[in-house]
């Protein structure tokens, strides 16, 4: 009889154990997410760029080794630049349109209308900073902040916009200007 209860009392010792496993787990779940179970997707938003770290030019970069300089300047190369048309530069982690950047777009808008330009490209950058995925959305939003503020001044020619995100740099060097020329929507003119 003494076996039994022993059985017994170790089968719910055992059963408390894992229910209070998982009372433990669901109130845990609940404190740190604040609703009930888990949750079917979790989006992570990656953080803005709150601080520049020091200069880093003595970091090596496959993107700035000489070979992969020509290889990319190439590919920027794509389409023509056409006249005086200047980049619309931004500020680090933005998007929005400064004072500059719209006295720069409407100099382009002028430049388009009079050379009857029917097609363009706008292509979004990034600088070094962040991750390039996160780039890539932010030179999209900058592209596409640019081509909103081109309809708005009246132009209406086919834009098209695209981002390249840090990966495909107009300026290879680890200096504050450089990084500023990247942070840009760049026009070509199909």
């Amino acid at each position: 009889m003494r076996q039994g209860r022993g059985v017994v009392a170790s089968s719910m010792f055992i059963i408390a154990v894992f229910l209070l496993q998982g009372c433990s787990a669901r109130w845990w779940w609940e404190s740190e997410s604040g609703q009930e179970g888990p949750a079917q997707e979790e989006l992570v938003k990656e953080q803005a760029i709150k601080e520049i770290p020091p200069d880093d030019g003595q970091l090596t970069d496959s993107r700035t080794s000489p070979p992969m300089q020509s290889e990319l300047l190439s590919r920027n190369a794509t389409g023509l630049t056409h006249g005086t048309l200047g980049d619309v530069l931004f500020d680090l982690d933005r998007d929005t349109l400064g004072t500059d950047a719209m006295r720069a777009l409407e100099t382009n808008a002028k430049e388009l209308q009079h050379d009857r330009v029917t097609h363009l490209v706008l292509e979004g950058r990034g600088d070094d900073f962040g991750t390039s995925a996160y780039n890539f959305v932010l030179g999209e939003r900058r592209a596409r902040n640019v081509q909103s503020y081109l309809r708005e001044l009246g132009l209406s020619i086919d834009v098209k916009t695209t981002s390249y995100g840090k990966d495909r740099p107009l300026c290879f060097e680890h200096s504050v200007d450089c990084r500023q020329r990247n942070r840009s929507v760049h026009f070509l003119v199909e």
